[in-house]
Order: C-alpha cells, then sequence, then structure tokens
C-alpha cells in the first residue's frame, strides 16, 4: 500500500465471532493472530492432503497495537465466517445465515467468490489482516487467508485467497459494505527464473494470490529480486503482490504500484509482525537494506528521512513494510 500523500513535483513516494453455525464441525474457527506469522512456505494454488479430516483453527485476532482494531477484527470474522461450515452447511443461503449473525448485510455472501463452494465442510484459517487503506470514515482491510475443503471421497483440499473488505465507520462498530475477491493472472508457461527462484525459496512465505501473481510471470524481476536478496538475511512473510490490492492508492485516485506488479508488502520478518513496536530495530533495519535494492518508495511504521524522499509511514503502513518501484 502506497502513501496516501499527494505527490509534488517529485516522485510520489508512498502510503471477528463467527456465527455459531459455522463452528459446529471445530472447537474453534478462523485463524491466527498477527503475532503467529506463517511458518509454511509458498503455497501451489491448490493441493490435496493425505488426512480425510480438517485441520483445527483459531480465530483471528488483531494486535493491540493496531490503528483501529475493529476494523481488521470485523474483516476476519466476516472471512472466517464465509469459509467455514459444518456438514449440511454449504452453499450461499445458509453463508447468508452466517453473515446476518455478525449483524451484517446477508448480501455480502453474494460477493464471497471462491470462498463459497459445493464441498460438504470446510474451514477457513486468516493468515494476516493487513491495512488497504484507513480514513476516519472508510477502509480497506486485505485479508490473506487459507482454507480447506472436505471432499465427498474423504480427502481435502488446500487453497488460499486474498479479499479485500470495504469498510465504513458505523456506530458502535465498523461495518462492511462490500467484498472484492483477488482474481491473481493466470500461470505463465514460462514465469521466468527470477520468480522460479523466489518460488522455490522456503524463506519467502508468500500466501496462495502472491504466489498466483508471482506464477503469473507479471511481477517486474526488481520486485522479485529484491525479495531473494532480503530473504539471504531474513525470513519473510509476504502479504500482497499484485492481487488483492485496491487498484488506486486508497482515499485517492492515483493507481498502485501493486496492479502494475510494481510493488510487495511485507508483514512479518523472521516471525515477528511488524505491527509490534518490540520489533521496531528489526523492521527499520530491513527498511534501510531494502531501500539500497532499488526501489523508489519504502513505506513503514517511520518514515525514516522525514521528508518523503524516499521513506514514508501513515497509519496505513503500521503494519507492513512497502516497497514500491519503478517500470
Amino acid at each position: 500500500m502506497e502513501s496516501q500523500r499527494k505527490p509534488n513535483r517529485r516522485p510520489a513516494f508512498g502510503r471477528l465471532a463467527i456465527a455459531a453455525a459455522a463452528i459446529t464441525l471445530l472447537a474453534a474457527c478462523g485463524a491466527q493472530s498477527q503475532s503467529t506469522p506463517s511458518a509454511s512456505p509458498t503455497q501451489s494454488p491448490s493441493s490435496t492432503a493425505t488426512s480425510s479430516t480438517l485441520p483445527p483453527v483459531t480465530s483471528w485476532q488483531p494486535s493491540r497495537f493496531d490503528t483501529d482494531p475493529d476494523v481488521k477484527r470485523r474483516a476476519a470474522q466476516l472471512i472466517e465466517a464465509l469459509g467455514t461450515w459444518s456438514a449440511g452447511q454449504s452453499g450461499q443461503a445458509t453463508a447468508r445465515t452466517r453473515v446476518a449473525g455478525l449483524g451484517l448485510n446477508p448480501k455480502l455472501a453474494g460477493q464471497a467468490g471462491q470462498l463459497l463452494n459445493s464441498a460438504p465442510q470446510a474451514v477457513l484459517r486468516v493468515i494476516d489482516v493487513q491495512y488497504g487503506g484507513i480514513l476516519s470514515s472508510t477502509a480497506n482491510a486485505l485479508v490473506v487467508e487459507e482454507q480447506w475443503l472436505l471432499n465427498p471421497d474423504g480427502s481435502t483440499r488446500h487453497t488460499g485467497l486474498t479479499v479485500q473488505v470495504l469498510l465504513d465507520a458505523a456506530r458502535p462498530r465498523w461495518t462492511v459494505t462490500s467484498l472484492i475477491p483477488a482474481d491473481p493472472k493466470p500461470p505463465a508457461t514460462h514465469p521466468g527464473q527470477v520468480a522460479a527462484s523466489v518460488l522455490a525459496n522456503p524463506r519467502i512465505h508468500l500466501p496462495f494470490a502472491a504466489a498466483a501473481d508471482v506464477r503469473s510471470g507479471s511481477i517486474d524481476p526488481k520486485v522479485l529480486t529484491t525479495l531473494n536478496t532480503l530473504a539471504r538475511s531474513h525470513v519473510l512473510d509476504v502479504s500482497v503482490v499484485e492481487s488483492g490490492h485496491p487498484i488506486n492508492v486508497f482515499g485517492t485516485d492515483r493507481k498502485s504500484n501493486h496492479p502494475q506488479g510494481l510493488a510487495v508488502d511485507i508483514w512479518a520478518l523472521d516471525g515477528r509482525p511488524v505491527i509490534d513496536p518490540a520489533n521496531r530495530a528489526l523492521v527499520l533495519s530491513v527498511m534501510r537494506q531494502a531501500a539500497t535494492l532499488g526501489p523508489y518508495q519504502v513505506g513503514g511504521p517511520e518514515d525514516l528521512d522525514g521528508d518523503g524522499l524516499l521513506y514514508f509511514s501513515d497509519n496505513t503502513h503500521q503494519d507492513h513494510i512497502h516497497l514500491g518501484f519503478h517500470p
């Protein structure tokens, strides 16, 4: 996510409970807290597991350090409710009931895309929720998730998605107004050597949509080379690359670098979330290192040069490092 600041003559630098019916299958559903980054390497678009049972997951919770935790909590609750169901509860009609149980508009189930399908049972874990933008009355939360589907033959399928959740400020809580599931481009026959190296790198954790972006061959090699270089020193948990990000910088009419394949967001380093101030020294160190690798904008929890020439910070970027590149 880039800065919401307006550009000047120089380049512009930077910017859940789930309804009870949804959790009868498991002790709890949802996803881990931001304090527990993903430990899995890059995922393929869909893989079949040998287990005939769905994994137990825990509900995702925002950090107490978040700019507005309720934004992320509401977004995560909705995605967990949509993507988790017990036997006999699949389909949009029951999904509408789960959404209504959260006090949200049942029609949102119609925007869930591939989160809803014909699998007899499913469970969803939110990996991370990142601000795609947050203003006083509106917000965009990028929900990165993985989902396990129980097939009729007893096998399970592991998949995942990133969903933009748009919210409006309302009393007593934020309310969700719409959903925009990511729609990654199809895989390229030959995505390129650098893309292949990122996909194979066990120190770069790409969620499903981000991995699909890299596999499509549409991500600029500068972005991928920077990830490989940073991964020599640190384990990187990536949130968003191209798909699943707003087209424009939130709250502006300026095009974001993400949909152009020219940016990447990182939400945890060495298993330590960017949002936690206890990890600030590490985060700033990586920001400085990244700045030497070619981006024209490095966003994060602090503006390291104070004048917007390279680094930037705002409420949106307290939870991730943003690296943006020129074409």
